[in-house]
């Protein structure tokens, strides 16, 4: 029996349930049989609560995590039993309406497994059929409040943005000897998963868990529905964002956005069961050692070369840190994006996409290992979610950490704060969507015939004329923005026109085509993108201005708008297509 068996003697793997169609190519789930069986002896039910729901406790904190609800239904589709309804003992005709399912393209199926597999699930529901089996997941699933952290949702016309975090609380059978003892846990392993507005690539930012930072205050929902306001930290450890006081999921959320200034989308938690039942479910994840690797603390014992791994041993290896580079968290977050790539491409790969021994075997086990936002509570709106997640190539994944520094404040070096010459350029890409990989972008001649606009001759700085309005920049945006022009730029001919008429999304600077030296030089002074400048068809005409709009992405007078073309130099980063080996 595999992990997820029972020990009944007439437990049904569902797995088995899976069938190929010759007519349409696709595995489809098989709800009828014609062999006769007692459906009693056959039907498997678990025990819940009288409102449908099997209650948990949160995976950090005080708020309440819930299995989402689920109709009374087996718990394995397709059980080998003659069907309800026919007293005779033949076989219900199958039900009215029922659709038979169109031929899917291949190559199509690209939902994917973050984070120790959390979208694993997804592919199960997008391969076909499979009602009951559908419910059955819907109730694996735990969620807990986002508390407003995020942006409400994600959205298939904007980038998403999803945090993902390992935490090493000491949950599930088989991990009493993982992790703090007697603790609420910690966000142990941190991923922002940046998916670009287009889904042509996507960035995978690790965040140290020794990162020195300022937690915010955090509203955070109780076990009895109401809310308490978990006071916030100064020049503490990232790590203490989750479990730690009380916070849940939402608190680390808040964190990550006062660090880098993006917003999340979604948060989704994974525990150490994670890990171990994901790579058992896809017979291994292979990785590769430049070096024999022995660590006592994570008991991971292997020669160099390559091995494929699942179970205790995987978790061994990302939990690894003291055999491999420096011994510290940055070595160990090379480990894990390594490994994850590893996963991700195993994922992919035709083996796992067309076995439904596996697919079933990760939908059970992704389910089962997650903790989401309550804006994403059930299966469909995961499937949503994952569809998206899946348009991009995996050789446009990215997987990069934040740019840190050891901490000048201690002797012995223990913990790390940003790289204030390169952290915040990494942010700025994030945040405009650039991506970390070469993509050969649809628009490429459009956005190469925009950025034309700041080649050319540059005004001097006295000879620029500006109106600056604010269209949704923070309140004294056009004020202060004057005053850092003419006192520390010298573009003296510049006036506060205060609130612009309608408020923009992006800062764009209006000008005519007799102005384009004064453009590009106002755009070099305020980091502009190319994309900021909109040029008319008039030439403008005696002292006429240009009109410069402050919008809601303007930080600060002498804050770069725009973030770098290309990575900074120094980024760590892994291709997620690549495999590299552990030094």
């Amino acid at each position: 029996m595999d992990a997820h068996s029972r020990g009944r003697a007439d437990e049904i793997d569902p797995a088995d349930q899976w069938v190929l169609n010759p007519q349409t190519g696709n595995y489809e789930l098989r709800l009828e049989q014609s062999a006769p069986q007692s459906s009693a002896s056959s039907k498997v039910t678990r025990a819940r609560s009288a409102d449908g729901r099997r209650a948990t406790a949160a995976p950090a904190g005080g708020a309440t995590r819930r299995r989402t609800a689920a109709p009374q239904a087996p718990d394995v589709p397709g059980q080998r039993s003659r069907r309800a309804g026919d007293a005779s003992g033949g076989r219900v005709p199958p039900q009215a309406g029922r659709r038979k399912r169109k031929q899917a393209r291949s190559g199509k199926k690209k939902a994917l497994l973050w984070t120790g597999g959390t979208l694993a699930l997804l592919m199960v529901t997008t391969v076909g059929g499979g009602y009951l089996y559908y419910q059955h997941l819907n109730g694996n699933i735990d969620t807990v409040p986002d508390d407003n952290a995020g942006t409400g949702g994600f959205s298939k016309d904007r980038a998403i943005n999803i945090l993902l975090i390992g935490t090493d609380k000491r949950t599930g059978e088989g991990n009493e000897g993982y992790g703090d003892k007697n603790s609420a846990g910690h966000a142990d392993t941190t991923v922002l998963l940046h998916v670009s507005k287009d889904r042509t690539n996507a960035t995978a930012l690790s965040i140290p868990r020794d990162l020195i930072t300022d937690i915010p205050d955090c509203p955070t929902t109780q076990e009895d529905g109401s809310t308490k306001v978990i006071p916030g930290t100064r020049n503490t450890r990232f790590n203490v964002s989750l479990g730690q006081s009380g916070r849940t999921p939402s608190c680390t959320m808040r964190t990550v956005t006062e660090i880098t200034g993006i917003k999340m989308d979604h948060f989704m938690v994974a525990d150490f069961n994670a890990v171990k039942t994901l790579t058992s479910a896809v017979d291994g994840v292979k990785i590769c050692l430049a070096k024999d690797v022995k660590d006592e603390d994570s008991k991971l014992n292997l020669p160099a070369g390559e091995h494929t791994l699942e179970g205790e041993q995987a978790l061994a290896f990302v939990r690894t840190r003291h055999a491999v580079g420096f011994g510290g968290d940055l070595d160990r977050i090379k480990i894990q994006q390594q490994f994850l790539s590893s996963l991700m491409r195993k994922l992919k790969s035709n083996d796992t996409l067309t076995s439904p021994t596996k697919l079933v075997k990760l939908a059970e086990a992704g389910t089962k290992a997650l903790t989401v936002d309550s804006k994403i509570n059930d299966i469909g709106k995961l499937r949503d979610l994952g569809l998206e997640l899946g348009k991009f190539d995996m050789k446009n994944l990215t997987f990069a950490t934040v740019p840190v520094i050891d901490n000048p404040a201690e002797k012995v070096k223990a913990t790390v704060v940003l790289d204030p010459s390169n952290a915040e350029a990494l942010f700025s890409m994030v945040r405009g969507d650039i991506s970390l990989t070469e993509v050969e972008e649809k628009k490429k001649a459009a956005k190469d015939k925009q950025a034309a606009l700041l080649k050319g001759l540059r005004a001097e700085a006295s000879d620029v004329r500006v109106d600056v309005f604010n269209g949704g920049g923070p309140q004294g945006s056009a004020q202060k923005t004057l005053e850092w022009l003419q006192i520390d730029e010298g573009v003296t001919k510049s006036t506060n026109k205060g609130n612009a008429p309608a408020d923009v999304a992006k800062t764009q600077l209006e000008y005519a085509p007799n102005q384009a030296d004064q453009a590009r030089k106002l755009a070099d002074l305020m980091g502009l993108p190319a994309s900021a400048l909109k040029p008319g068809t008039k030439d403008a005409e005696g002292l006429e201005a240009m009109t410069l709009t402050l919008g809601a992405d303007f930080k600060g007078a002498g804050v770069p708008i725009t973030g770098p073309a290309k990575t900074p130099e120094g980024v760590q980063k892994v291709e997620a297509d690549k495999q590299v080996c552990a030094k």
